[in-house]
């Protein structure tokens, strides 16, 4: 009988709640409706605001950034710690999350496996007391740094903001100054664990642009502003009064390397992250490539004459898969990512556009910094050579050329990943050494195009310093001139390709055609990492 009552029991529960309406119990409505306030549905002053600068709020941008579905929110009920100068209504209404979206999801999960698609994102918003860093938005930020060191996860951090917060009043009597917070040292310990992204759309100063400024990449829109101090800061400092526009704009930002990619806006910001973290997520299984003769016309038959190396590197990679880094900067060089055959990898390339790619100190600290990411993230590199060395003379060793450039050649000393070097012209003296990772015999291969010419130096100086003698003991000037011309073409003749590969000091003179098959069998032939190195610990910030 009693099994019998407690079946009839709860046969009237199940009825009880199946005849109930949907409307949640008074918990579960507390909990939605307190989640509620930080979503742009509820927001529609904050909306129109940011549609105004042209710009989206930080929510649409995380939606927009992870897979639909994905995204897990941690903290998001938190509030400022302001309570004993506004009400508590006050607070939940309008400092949601403290300012700072936080959580996991997976993106670009279309392409790659799902493993490898985790990220974690720390995204400021800016309309939450101007994104500042308060007392509980830093507890959230230390919670979800922690995960990130301890699970790898890529992070993308939105930075806008204004840095840290004064009006914080709950934290007194906690709290002095608060420098012993672990923010900072937590970030930065995360370089070389897992790719790290930082986007800016509008102004990002102080402790946001501390943040910002420890990532391997930053993408920024063209309305971004970033400085270490903002105009608070600067006027306290007594250094004058500006406006955030004036400080750290994007025409300075982009031409003196501290932002990587620039777009036109939010929907872009969030398109480059996508890509830029394609790279580290592994192969594609759908490629596609232009025709590989193409590559046999695109080195000028005339050897003084200039091309662009995009050109080249766009043919030889698969089709849309190149992003450039730092296009404004260090100009003598060109570094990104493509992919072949689906398959990733980091590119430094000289720029003969620019100073004949003669390398100089920021082309040089460019290249470094790409061969420091590649190895930190375990990417193959491809380096593709037109360089008449390193850049000499008074001027250019007052930028500190020697120690910039012979970055090159301590990191590359150091890499572990695949490194493939490709000569398309000129691989004169150290330059081209250094871009073959410290010596052609230190690349796994170093290949090149029938184009390729050679030399210690540039010819005609060799020729004008080694024969000097020779030359200043002939008076008359068309005869001089003359043995001049016929010692050049001599010098020609014996760096030419084909002499370099018959004496060994190259691996191979191949088919520009087949560059792209060179590159897959030497890929498929060489260690993924050698297995006696460990790789760099972290990214340089510069």
């Amino acid at each position: 009988m009693k099994a019998k009552d407690h079946n009839r029991k709860e046969k009237a529960l199940q009825s009880a709640a199946e005849g109930a309406d949907d409307s949640p119990r008074a918990d579960l409505a507390e909990v939605i409706k307190r989640h509620s306030y930080g979503l742009d549905e509820n927001r529609p002053d904050v909306v129109a605001k940011r549609a105004k600068k042209n710009q989206r709020t930080t929510r649409a941008n995380v939606e927009d950034l992870f897979d639909k579905g994905s995204f897990i929110e941690y903290g998001a009920l938190t509030m400022a710690a302001q309570r004993k100068r506004r009400s508590l209504d006050d607070l939940i209404e309008r400092t949601p999350g403290d300012g700072m979206i936080a959580g996991i999801g997976t993106i670009n999960t279309d392409k790659y496996s799902a493993g490898k698609c985790r990220c974690m994102v720390l995204a400021y918003d800016y309309s939450v007391l101007a994104g500042t860093q308060g007392f509980f938005n830093h507890k959230k930020k230390d919670r979800m740094l922690n995960l990130a060191h301890e699970e790898r996860l890529p992070l993308i951090l939105f930075a806008e903001g204004g840095g840290g917060r004064p009006g914080d009043v709950d934290a007194e009597g906690i709290v002095v100054a608060g420098l012993d917070l672990r923010t900072f040292s937590l970030f930065g310990g995360l370089s070389g664990k897992a790719p790290l992204i930082g986007v800016v759309s509008g102004p990002c100063f102080a402790g946001n642009a501390a943040l910002l400024g420890c990532c391997d990449v930053i993408i920024a829109a063209k309305n971004s502003n970033i400085g270490m101090g903002g105009p608070v800061m600067i006027e306290g400092g007594g250094l004058g009064v500006f406006r955030p526009e004036e400080i750290g704009p994007m025409d300075v930002q982009t031409q003196n390397g501290v932002v990587d990619i620039e777009v036109a806006d939010d929907v872009e910001m969030v398109a480059a992250i996508k890509k830029y973290l394609s790279y580290f997520q592994g192969v594609t299984s759908k490629w596609e490539a232009s025709d590989q003769k193409r590559l046999r016309k695109l080195i000028p038959e005339n050897r003084r004459r200039a091309y662009d190396v995009r050109v080249v590197i766009r043919a030889l990679a698969d089709t849309d898969s190149f992003l450039e880094l730092r296009p404004k900067f260090g100009q003598c060089m060109v570094t990104g990512f493509i992919r072949i055959e689906g398959r990733p990898f980091g590119l430094i390339a000289n720029n003969c556009m620019h100073m004949a790619g003669a390398i100089e100190a920021e082309g040089a600290d460019k290249a470094a910094r790409l061969m420091q990411i590649c190895e930190a993230h375990n990417l193959p590199i491809l380096s593709l050579c037109d360089t008449p060395g390193f850049m000499v003379g008074p001027e250019i060793e007052k930028r500190a050329q020697v120690r910039h450039v012979c970055r090159m050649f301590v990191i590359g000393s150091h890499l572990t990943v695949p490194y493939f070097t490709v000569i398309l012209r000129r691989g004169y003296g150290l330059g081209v050494m250094a871009m073959a990772r410290g010596g052609f015999h230190d690349s796994f291969f170093t290949a090149s195009w029938p184009t390729g010419e050679f030399g210690g130096m540039g010819l005609e100086g060799a020729v004008k310093a080694g024969f000097k003698k020779e030359l200043e003991a002939i008076k008359d000037p068309a005869e001089r001139e003359s043995l001049y011309e016929n010692l050049v073409a001599q010098m020609y003749e014996r760096g030419k390709a084909i002499n370099m590969a018959a004496h060994l000091e190259i691996d191979a003179v191949i088919d520009p055609a087949d560059t792209r098959n060179w590159i897959m069998r030497g890929l498929s032939s060489a260690a993924a990492r050698k297995p006696d190195k460990g790789n760099h610990a972290y990214v340089d910030p510069w």
